[in-house]
């Protein structure tokens, strides 16, 4: 009942453009680039695909995020893809998009990042046989609680913490193209690193991908950027090149101070290189580097994370309380957020494969809504053709479409290959419908 008292508050525009980039980076440069040059590297066949790869995300991703520029720009609003999925294919689409993303979808990925952060954090100080977990939830706790004091502290926390982020970066760069290769000499020519023997693209990209995900989450700031009709469009235009060149630059140096057969069998490839070159200190310089870029990517999914919950108790009556906080704070989301992403940490502690269970469970859901985001964009450029459109996705509508074809496919591949972690999240989302239901009962 105290929470609900709270009054229902506005969200104002106090992010910059550095802010919106550091938010943008800051999620998307998370653990997956420590993981997945080893994946991509077993099955690229040579450095040339392997590289080309990575450049080839980021073009993809610069296609979703002209798409997302449009939608974000003509509708700024703190629900991001929940609003137009709401304002395209009807409020019930809206209603399971905002209850997937609560229970399944930010949750999920909140609680995958915390647990990464646990395994790095446990390598330098350990807390027993649940210390992954323990870590994780502290972290979700601490920066769900920094999050609380207002959109100031956070901003200014993410800023710091994505600087940290890509300078630490930066510098297993140097430390590949600069130190010794894993023949004890000079870092390899690129024509001289050893390839592998065959090369599969799917697999490849669904690990590219996933290491590129989560530039979508500007959307959900966009009513809070100043100027946001030009700086939404210059945010992800910028963090998607700065993130590119940084996993070409990272990708480049592992190739050059490990080779790409090294790569492929290494389980831990950064810690590797960074093994090669300074020994053990290397290897927990590698921890505190993993668990800063981890802490950025889930301080940055929080902050972005409450603002659909926000917007679901701004249009659904039985769920008021979660548009209400103080400040220009949705303080009741933030909560509500966390104290769903603490369950999930339980879920994943007693599955005892925490990153691996909470990424299963997210997958084919993310890909569903991330399809039909897609679609909503034909569906609002013929409904609402004269609405004023400040930015308009170039190429329309084969831009589009490319965006829902690559959708589609990983749609595909998310049902695939993930367990029962994959089934657990589709089946949280069709709980969506009977709460629904009761939803639609309670308004009327």
């Amino acid at each position: 009942m105290k929470l609900a008292a709270r009054p229902i508050v506005e969200l104002k525009p106090t992010l910059s453009l550095v802010d919106t980039i550091a938010i943008i980076v800051g999620v998307v440069v998370g653990a997956s680039i420590f993981q997945t040059p080893s994946v991509v590297a077993a099955n690229a066949g040579n450095v040339g695909f392997a590289l080309l790869t990575w450049g080839f995300g980021g073009v993809i991703s610069l296609i979703g995020a002209l798409c997302y520029a449009e939608l974000a720009t003509t509708y700024p609003h703190p629900g991001g893809t929940y609003y137009y999925l709401r304002r395209a294919l009807g409020s019930s689409i809206g209603f399971l998009f905002a209850w997937t993303r609560m229970s399944v979808i930010q949750t999920g990925s909140i609680a995958l990042l915390a647990f990464v952060f646990g395994d790095y954090a446990s390598q330098l100080w350990q807390l027993g046989i649940y210390s992954p977990s323990i870590y994780a939830t502290i972290a979700i706790v601490l920066l769900t609680g920094l999050n609380l004091l207002g959109v100031r502290q956070g901003k200014q926390t993410q800023n710091l913490l994505a600087i940290a982020q890509v300078l630490g970066l930066i510098v297993v760069c140097a430390i590949g193209l600069l130190g010794v290769s894993s023949q004890g000499t000079s870092a390899l020519p690129l024509d001289q690193a050893t390839n592998t023997t065959s090369s599969n693209l799917g697999l490849m990209m669904v690990f590219v991908l996933l290491s590129y995900g989560g530039w979508n989450e500007a959307a959900y700031i966009s009513a809070e950027v100043r100027d946001g009709k030009r700086n939404i469009v210059r945010a992800l235009v910028w963090s998607i090149g700065i993130i590119t060149a940084l996993y070409l630059l990272v990708n480049l140096a592992l190739i050059r101070g490990l080779g790409l057969t090294q790569m492929a069998a290494s389980q831990a490839v950064i810690a590797d290189l960074m093994r090669l070159n300074m020994g053990e200190a290397g290897a927990a310089l590698t921890s505190v580097l993993v668990a800063i870029a981890t802490v950025c990517s889930l301080n940055a999914t929080i902050l972005t994370g409450a603002r659909t919950n926000y917007a679901l108790g701004r249009d659904f009556s039985a769920f008021s309380f979660l548009g209400r906080g103080r400040e220009h704070t949705p303080t009741n989301a933030l909560i509500v957020q966390g104290a769903i992403a603490l369950l999930l940490v339980m879920v994943g502690t007693f599955a005892r494969r925490g990153f691996e269970t909470m990424v299963d469970y997210t997958a084919p859901a993310f890909w569903f809504f991330f399809l039909l985001s897609g679609i909503s964009l034909f569906v609002l450029r013929r409904r609402e053709p004269n609405i004023n459109r400040s930015f308009k996705v170039p190429f329309y509508p084969l831009t589009p479409l490319a965006f829902c074809a690559i959708c589609l496919y990983m749609l595909q591949a998310s049902l695939a290959y993930t367990g029962w972690g994959g089934l657990l999240g589709v089946v949280v989302l069709l709980l969506g419908l009977p709460l629904l239901w009761w939803t639609q009962k309670v308004s009327n």
